[in-house]
Formats: structure tokens, C-alpha cells, sequence
């Protein structure tokens, strides 16, 4: 089997769902595995007959019709949310897309009172939101490892009686929580919208009885059944969410997501399920630096606005997008951070010729600070030109070393805009081939290049 492993490099939105619909398309893979984050994703799929889909938790390459989707036991999943996705993809032309979805009964799941509580604790935080996306993947992670057996398992939906139990448990929690939150802020300030799910006695039954669709469907299954499909298959792709600079533990804390964002989970997967697999992890970035919320970005510009169609607007909970030059400092750490990558793929190139030269950032000056708080770092010309974070370092000290990074000054230098120029400056500041590219939304306008590994 060759497993395709797709990891954003950046902050997310690189482009993680067109490169998966390619590579299913290209390569004939059958089968789609999402390996991290949840219901938050957002990969954007643009069919060469032009019907456009966001998928958010069934597999980027559902559009193709023998491809199948296994949401493994490292995605968060929102059932009603998984539900109402599979009906609208129907409404799009897709056959039957639940026949073609399993999730594994390991993986962890959403309620309403952690989406309610997430989207509380974030407004409650005023100016300094840290942009989660409202759905309450990171409230039901934290709750999983700090009451275990509460948790929510898929496995659990299969079985009401069990299930509303817990639900009872997780709402007592949560509004524990909130008294103690209230009594730090003022009434004006507390979202009573959100509040009124607790208040609501319906709630439970009501959610037990929209989610009731999953076990007629028969969509949760025991991880044998991602053994059994992983035998059956010469191609897969893995494709990650949300982005290596976001990471449990690689990210910059506090602007990080509840998932592992590298490639960990992946390789676990394929370690214990199909060891002789033949693996290809493809860092995916755009041509330019992005990010979809608050947080550091170096190298944030107001001169790319104008060039970029955007699938990915603005939001009431991440706020707006913003942009910043190709930045090659935080693409070598996050390379690092992630073990590797065989092969790159850059996308968004057809916004080179709306603009008159492409920039990069080459590394960073003023950079004493950030010296502090990093390991094995590199400076040449004096700038610091990459940089590695102890795994010894408290949240404190993240915290902190975000902070710095915020306050870091890029350096700019300047190339052409011609294609051929960007991607030899590209891999020379990368150390690393560039096997893909995209022009534009669709697999149509994606481009294997020679260097690509198979």
C-alpha cells in the first residue's frame, strides 16, 4: 500500500482538501483517512464540473464515487453536524455518501454543552479570544482528559441510556464552570444565548433523538474495520486538518488547536495497521503565508488582499483572514516539528501574475528575545533564519515565546513573479522539492512536477 500523507504547514487553510481530491483522483485511491482535528475543518473542494463543497468531516475525495472515508480514533466528531453534511452532499449529486463513511467507535464527540460552553468562554474573553471556530472540539478534549470516564465515545452513540447519562454528568459540569467564569465578569458581558442550552430541559432528549440516524446507519465501527479497508487498498490518502503551526504541542500557545496537527497520528495508524506500507508525507503550503484568525504572522500585509479569491471568509469566532509574504522561517520549523516531509506542494501560484514582484521573508531581525526562549537556532546576515522550541517548555513559556514572535520584525527581500523563479526560490530556501502546485480550486489546475517522488 502507498499511504499519501497530507500535512498543512502553516496555520491552516493551504489547500488540504483540493490536494486530496487530486491525489484520489490521480492515483486511484479508494480510500480517504482523517487522521486529526474534527468538525472545524474546512477544506475547500471544487469539482471540475463546478459544484463546490467545504467538507468539514467526511473525507476531501468524497466527490469521487468509489472513494470511502474513515474518521479514525484521532478526530473530534460532531454528529449533527456529521449528519447534516451527508445530507447536503446528496443535495450536491453525491450517491448515498453514508454508505460510504464509517468512524471509528475510539473517537470522541461533541456535545451541545461543549459547543455551547466553548463559545462562552470565548466571548467571555473579550480582545483576547483565541480564535477557536465556536464548535467545541478543544472543550471535549480537555473535558475527555480531565474526566475520563465521562468522556463521549462514538461507541457510546449506540446506546441511548448510557449516553443521556453522561449527557446529565457534562451539563452538571458545565455549569459548575460557569458560576465559577461568572463571577469574574460582568452580566452584560455573559452570552445568554449560548447559556440557555443549559437552561433548556429538552436539550437532552432532543439531541439523543437527531443523532438516532448514525446507529440505523451503521456508521460507527470498531478500528478492525480500518485494518480490513487498509489490506483492501493499493492507494490512500491521509488527510490532515487545520495546520503543524497550530499544533497541541508544536503550536504557539495559547493560539493552538486540541489536535495533533502533524503527521504523529498518521504514522501511528500506519505503523500499527499497515507497517509495509510505502509512505510520501506532503507538506502543503500556499504561495503566501495565511491565517484565519488572531495570532502571530510575521509577515502580515495588506498588499495581498487584493489578489486573493477566498473561499474562507470571515467568521464571528475566528474573525478575519488574514495574509502575510511566503515565510521561510516558520515553514523550516514547522517542517521540523512535523519530522519531515518528502515533497512539497505549494498551491494558490495563480496569484503571481496579479502581482508585480512576490516577497518572502528570508528570516527575522530583533531577534535577541526570541534567542531566550529557542533551541538550536540559526542566524546568518544577522537574522535569525530558523529556530526550534524545547519540548521541555511550560505553556508559561510558550505563552511567552508566542508573545516575542508576535513582536518579531521580518526581514523582506524580493523575487519575480515568474513561476519558475518562485519555485527555485522556494526550494532553495527549503532545502526541500517542490513535487506539486496549484493554479486555481479545481484538481484541474494541479500540476505534478518531475521532482515528485512517485
Amino acid at each position: 500500500m502507498r499511504a499519501y500523507i497530507v500535512v498543512d504547514l502553516g496555520f491552516g487553510d493551504a489547500g488540504k482538501g483540493l490536494l486530496t481530491d487530486f491525489l484520489v483522483r490521480r492515483y486511484n485511491a479508494n480510500l480517504v483517512v482523517r487522521y486529526n482535528g474534527g468538525a472545524q475543518a474546512g477544506h475547500n473542494v471544487v469539482t471540475p464540473d463546478g459544484r463546490h463543497h467545504t467538507f468539514s468531516q467526511f473525507g476531501s475525495g468524497t466527490f469521487i464515487p468509489h472513494v470511502k472515508t474513515y474518521l479514525s480514533r484521532h478526530v473530534v466528531i460532531h454528529p449533527t453536524a456529521l449528519l447534516i453534511e451527508g445530507d447536503l452532499l446528496e443535495k450536491k449529486g453525491v450517491p448515498d455518501p453514508f454508505s460510504r463513511l464509517c468512524v471509528s467507535d475510539q473517537a470522541l464527540v461533541i456535545t451541545p454543552f461543549h459547543q455551547a460552553m466553548n463559545r462562552i468562554r470565548e466571548t467571555v474573553r473579550g480582545n483576547n479570544r483565541h480564535g477557536s471556530c465556536g464548535i467545541g472540539v478543544g472543550e471535549a478534549v480537555e473535558d475527555a482528559l480531565q474526566y475520563l470516564e465521562n468522556r463521549i465515545l462514538a461507541g457510546d452513540l449506540n446506546n441511548p441510556n448510557l449516553l443521556r447519562q453522561k449527557l446529565q454528568i457534562i451539563r452538571e459540569q458545565k455549569l459548575e464552570q460557569i458560576d465559577t467564569l461568572r463571577k469574574d465578569i460582568s452580566s452584560s458581558d455573559f452570552p445568554l444565548q449560548e447559556y440557555e442550552i443549559f437552561e433548556r430541559e429538552d436539550v437532552i432528549n432532543s439531541w439523543i433523538s437527531s443523532i438516532a440516524r448514525i446507529e440505523k446507519l451503521g456508521l460507527v465501527t470498531p478500528d478492525s474495520t480500518l485494518e480490513q479497508w487498509l489490506r483492501k487498498s493499493e492507494n490512500v490518502v491521509f488527510e490532515g486538518a487545520q495546520g503543524v503551526l497550530l499544533d497541541a504541542d508544536a503550536g504557539f500557545h495559547p493560539y493552538t488547536t486540541w489536535s495533533r496537527s502533524t503527521t504523529v497520528n498518521a504514522a501511528e495508524i500506519i505503523k500499527q495497521m499497515a507497517p509495509d506500507s510505502q509512505t510520501v508525507k506532503i507538506g502543503v503550503m500556499r504561495s503566501y503565508a495565511v491565517r484565519h484568525g488572531p495570532g502571530p504572522l510575521p509577515t502580515e500585509t495588506d498588499e495581498l488582499r487584493s489578489a486573493i479569491d477566498e473561499h474562507n471568509k470571515y467568521n464571528e469566532w475566528q474573525g478575519t483572514v488574514r495574509y502575510g509574504w511566503f515565510d521561510a522561517v516558520l515553514t523550516r520549523y514547522a517542517m521540523e516539528a512535523t519530522g519531515g516531509i518528502d515533497s512539497l506542494a505549494v498551491t494558490h501560484m495563480d496569484i503571481l501574475p496579479h502581482l508585480n514582484k512576490w516577497n518572502y521573508c528570508p528570516g527575522y531581525k530583533e531577534y535577541s528575545g526570541l534567542l531566550d526562549k529557542t533551541a538550536d537556532s540559526t542566524t546568518s546576515d544577522d537574522m535569525l533564519t530558523s529556530f526550534s522550541l524545547p519540548q521541555s517548555l511550560s505553556l508559561e513559556q510558550r505563552t511567552q515565546f508566542t508573545q516575542i514572535l508576535a513582536e518579531a520584525v521580518s526581514v523582506t527581500d524580493t523575487c519575480s513573479n515568474d513561476e519558475e523563479e518562485v519555485i527555485e526560490k522556494i526550494e532553495t530556501l527549503t532545502r526541500i522539492p517542490i513535487g506539486i502546485i496549484s493554479r486555481g480550486p479545481s484538481a484541474e489546475n494541479v500540476e505534478i512536477l518531475d521532482s515528485f517522488p512517485l
